[in-house]
């Protein structure tokens, strides 16, 4: 089996948040190359049940690989956490103890340039976290409209020269379809200005970026696993989430801050009607970043934000 070398972000700070203890069941929705997974359960014991959920199915053989040694139940499953409670009623386990979703995209994924999801690697215009899923970010690029295009850009990508982008996008298309990464590298460098491009990150940072959230669904599967997360915590569960970008966190903060809240009534209203209680207890006011240390040692932790909860009833 091949080696990819994985370092697992916020470490000490997930185990720290998610307290996994021997005998729990934790779910890892995002379980990758097993990472965290791996820290998870050292901590679960021979009595404990440690159940991942992935994507890539190539991941979920290397994650399997990584935890052979774990002496508890090991439940490994092929699909999206976005129907993690449809995944557990299957193994008929009604609730969990704590909730991982590390939102990154996977070594795996960003180091087999073949996958279509670096702009560093010349590779088919791909970018499917699953691969069995049919719709590809080739078939974005060359079916969206002008419209569409400016608004996954600008909105997934937060790219100022968003509707530039697309629009030369649309032009080169009429003569010939975009099938490659390089191919796409190109037109987006053309389509920004030079001066634009001299500082700042890589000028098709951002558009492959919004190309992938689009393409995997990530901000809508994101919600719906939030949602299924909390309603599937056990009291006093908890659950933790890692985000890359500020779209993910938004999400995240939003989430969890709505469930906090006992009332669930209109602003206008002047006396609760509802008679809501809290569902969850934010853990993490402000979202916990990596060191410096961590950042110089793992340069892809640099934007990773991670928040927490536990569920109170």
């Amino acid at each position: 089996m091949a080696e990819f070398t994985h370092q697992p972000v916020l470490p000490a700070e997930v185990i720290k948040y998610l307290n996994p203890q021997p005998g729990e069941v934790i779910l890892d929705g995002t379980i990758g190359l097993g990472g965290h997974a791996a820290l998870i359960a050292q901590r679960l014991g021979a009595s404990g049940v440690l159940f991942g959920i992935d994507q890539d199915e190539n991941a979920l053989l290397i994650a399997r690989h990584r935890l052979a040694g774990f002496p508890g139940r090991l439940i490994l499953r092929h699909g999206n956490f976005h129907a993690l409670a449809s995944f557990l009623a299957a193994e008929s386990i009604p609730a969990v103890d704590g909730i991982l979703l590390d939102l990154g995209v996977s070594s795996l994924q960003l180091d087999s340039g073949e996958r279509g999801f670096s702009y560093q690697h010349d590779a088919l215009l791909d970018m499917r976290m699953n691969p069995a899923q049919e719709f590809t970010a080739a078939d974005l690029v060359n079916t969206y409209s002008l419209y569409d295009l400016t608004r996954v850009i600008r909105d997934y990508g937060e790219e100022r020269w968003a509707e530039r982008i697309a629009r030369f996008i649309v032009e080169h298309r009429k003569k010939a379809p975009i099938r490659t990464t390089g191919e796409l590298v190109a037109v987006i460098k053309a389509a920004i200005p030079a001066a634009a491009r001299r500082e700042g990150p890589h000028p098709a940072r951002r558009t492959f970026q919004a190309l992938r959230i689009a393409v995997n669904r990530e901000l809508e599967v994101l919600q719906e696993g939030l949602e299924q997360g909390i309603a599937c915590l056990k009291p006093h569960g908890r659950i933790v989430v890692i985000s890359f970008h500020s779209l993910e966190d938004r999400i995240v903060k939003h989430t969890f801050k709505q469930k906090a809240q006992a009332c669930r009534c209109p602003s206008n209203l002047p006396v609760c009607q509802c008679g809501g209680r809290p569902e969850i207890k934010i853990l993490t006011p402000r979202p916990v970043i990596p060191t410096n240390e961590e950042i110089a040692e793992n340069p892809r932790s640099r934007s990773a934000k991670l928040r927490a909860a536990y569920k109170l009833v």
